[in-house]
Formats: structure tokens, sequence, C-alpha cells
């Protein structure tokens, strides 16, 4: 396997793409950032300094990954979604000056493994999205997701359970609490606002 940038795309030394990663035209990622196998980052898409990305992820075009946020093995990043990185943003200090870097504390986005976030979606720092969760298109997360939520809305609240194939789960009739994928029959139990899976 290879590496694929496209020429248009900007990679910095400093930074590391794994194997089997293609890059698309017009994306950046930046010094430090370390993105794992078999990735793709799309038209446009930007990855802070630092960042960390594991295996198999997918940033759509014109996606917005910003320092330090951390994203698991197959997450994926919808069209124009943007992991913000300032809990206060301001542009000036009180007095008016220019901030520059040191004179703000960055803060992550976390997402888990197979979580997906939508097109558009934003998920404003500190905030992490746990596994296999799914976050609808426009959605703003200013709060944690639970392990295979399924959020909507402005803010985010959960509206449902989705399984590992991303599709919305049914509660079983004669169980309740159970709860079924209907495209792959996975069971999970819910218990006190969490989702686990049944092995």
């Amino acid at each position: 396997m290879t590496v694929t940038i496209k020429p248009t795309a900007q990679v910095d030394d400093a930074a590391e793409v794994g194997e089997g990663t293609t890059v698309w035209e017009l994306a950046q990622i930046r010094e430090g950032a370390r993105l794992g196998s078999g990735c793709i980052v799309g038209r446009g898409a930007y990855v802070g300094p630092g960042v960390r990305i594991g295996d198999r992820v997918k940033l759509q075009n014109h996606a917005l990954v910003y320092e330090p946020a951390e994203l698991a093995d197959g997450v994926f990043v919808g069209p124009a979604a943007v992991l913000t990185n300032d809990y206060f943003p301001r542009a000036v200090t009180p007095d008016g000056v220019l901030k520059r870097g040191g004179d703000w504390e960055p803060v992550a986005v976390r997402v888990g493994e197979g979580a997906s976030l939508g097109a558009r979606s934003v998920c404003v720092a500190p905030v992490r999205v746990g596994r296999w969760a799914l976050v609808a298109a426009g959605a703003v997360v200013t709060r944690d997701v639970p392990d295979f939520a399924l959020v909507a809305g402005v803010p985010a609240r959960r509206i449902g359970w989705v399984g590992r194939a991303g599709v919305r789960l049914v509660e079983r009739a004669d169980d309740p609490g159970l709860w079924e994928c209907p495209e792959t029959g996975a069971l999970h139990r819910e218990k006190d606002g969490t989702l686990v899976e049944l092995l």
C-alpha cells in the first residue's frame, strides 16, 4: 500500500500519514498531526496540528478537525462538519489586543470508535462522542454523547439508539430495555441511560 496525496493538498513534513491513506485536493494536514492507515481525507478538509486520527477514518469534503481532537478507528466525519477547540472563543483579549497561540488553551473533541458525525454537524469542545454513536446532520453537540446514541437538534439530544450498522434500533415489545438492530439482529441492553452490546 502507498500514501496518495493529490498535488494541491498541503501535508506538512512533520505530519504522519499512514499506509493506504488518500489526501484529496486542497486538503490541509498540519504539523504533528497523525493519521492512521486506510484513511480518506476529502477535498478541502482541514486537520489541525497534533490531531490524532485512527485507522480507516473518513473525513468528507470541507470537514474541519481542530487540534487537539482525537478520532478513534473507523470514525466518519461528514461534509462541512466542524470539531471546535475553544470553549470561550475571542479574537482579542479584554484589552483589545489580538490573541495569539499562547493566549488561550485549546480543548479537545474526542470521538470514539465507529462513531459518525453527520453533514454540517458541530461538536463544541470539550466534548466526547461515544463509540458507534450517530450525530445527525446539522446537530450541535454541546455535551457528551453516550455509546450507540442517536442525537439530533440544536443543542443535540438523544432521540434513539443505533447499532454498529448505523441503523436505528428497535425496542423489543416482549422485553423492555432490550434493543435489536433490524439489519444485523444484534441485541443491546439499556440500563440507566446507557446501552451495552450483548455478546
